[in-house]
């Protein structure tokens, strides 16, 4: 466990069973649920079965008393991601009453629970308006710290159809995190669906490039000056090569967004911060220190476990970085971030 305090913002929550949120559901849909053929979200970001899923000794799907055992002790905060993905629910208004039903579980069984417990707001991405009226909904409870939203969008977030959330979220002081995954019912490359899941897996870190490029280029942060984003599972190695070709490609075609008046770079290390894993960097201490070096800032990194999925490369991570540096990544960089 870490020696230092430590800062969670990534620790996962997951529904046992859809059952969980039967007494959270109004009459109608509770009928539906058990009625239907209605199975839950179909999303599979991490498969029970699969060794990425969960670390040795930990399960894929661990309850509040394992939680504290194993990943909150030694920490100061935890930050719940939980990763309901109700944006593949095709009935809108279902996937609302879900997420209802998912932040009040999260409340009554963790944040009451447990008062290092902080919470990510689950919304229905996929009607703007409805996600809005969630964050209104949770938005003034000390408990809950950001809102969670997928990798995997319909549309990449930096379009306008997105602002009432980002709206919300900021009216709120909330984060809004872009959390690994997602069942956006479109493929996860631009070149059609993979054939095997560690393509998705390893892949995933092509569509959060997307997701930070189209944060800026289509002004996001320019309508809202004061949206914070976490990118949560998301790894932080591919960031400096992109700084450093969005940059070079603004100057030449800066004419065509007049609206983003500073380089991409600058942006992404005002609004923008990276959990660490997973640390998919070389093994080489001084290249990953490099690594760290090129992203030019030492407020973007947060510390985030992920428990309970599998990592073992933070301690390369660390070893490489003065103790300065690893106290701001373990604690301070997310106490100002998320002003706790």
């Amino acid at each position: 466990m870490p020696t230092l305090p430590t800062i969670d913002c990534d620790l996962h929550n997951e529904l046992p069973s859809k059952e969980t949120l039967y007494p959270y559901l109004p009459d109608y849909w509770l009928d539906y649920c058990r009625e239907s053929a209605f199975v839950g979200p179909d999303a599979a970001d991490y498969p029970a079965t699969i060794p990425t899923s969960a670390r040795p000794g930990a399960t894929a799907i661990p309850d509040l008393a394992e939680l504290q055992e194993k990943a909150l002790n030694g920490s100061e905060i935890g930050i719940l991601n939980c990763a309901y993905r109700v944006q593949s629910v095709r009935n809108e208004e279902l996937a609302s009453t879900l997420a209802t039903a998912v932040n009040h579980w999260q409340l009554e069984h963790w944040l009451e629970k447990e008062p290092r417990l902080r919470a990510s707001i689950v919304v229905p991405s996929q009607n703007p308006a409805l996600a809005a009226a969630e964050i209104e909904r949770w938005g003034d409870h000390p408990g809950f710290v950001q809102v969670v939203l997928p990798v995997r969008s319909d549309a990449p977030y930096g379009n306008r159809r997105f602002d009432p959330i980002f709206q919300a979220a900021t009216h709120h002081n909330l984060v809004v995190a872009v959390n690994f995954g997602g069942a956006a019912g479109n493929p996860p490359t631009p070149a059609g669906w993979p054939s095997l899941y560690i393509e998705e897996y390893a892949g995933m870190a092509q569509i959060f490039q997307s997701q930070a490029l189209s944060l800026v280029m289509e002004g996001a942060f320019d309508r809202f000056p004061d949206l914070r984003v976490a990118f949560v599972e998301s790894g932080f190695t591919w960031l400096p090569s992109l700084m450093w070709r969005m940059d070079k490609e603004w100057k030449g075609l800066r004419h065509n967004t007049p609206w983003v008046k500073r380089a991409p770079s600058r942006y992404w290390q005002e609004h923008l911060r990276l959990t660490i894993q997973p640390v998919d960097g070389p093994a080489n201490a001084a290249h990953l220190r490099q690594i760290v070096e090129q992203i030019d800032s030492d407020e973007m990194l947060l510390y985030g476990s992920d428990y309970p999925h599998l990592h073992d490369s933070e301690n390369v991570l660390f070893a490489a970085l003065p103790v300065a540096l690893e106290q701001k990544i373990r604690s301070e960089n997310a106490r100002t971030f998320y002003r706790l």
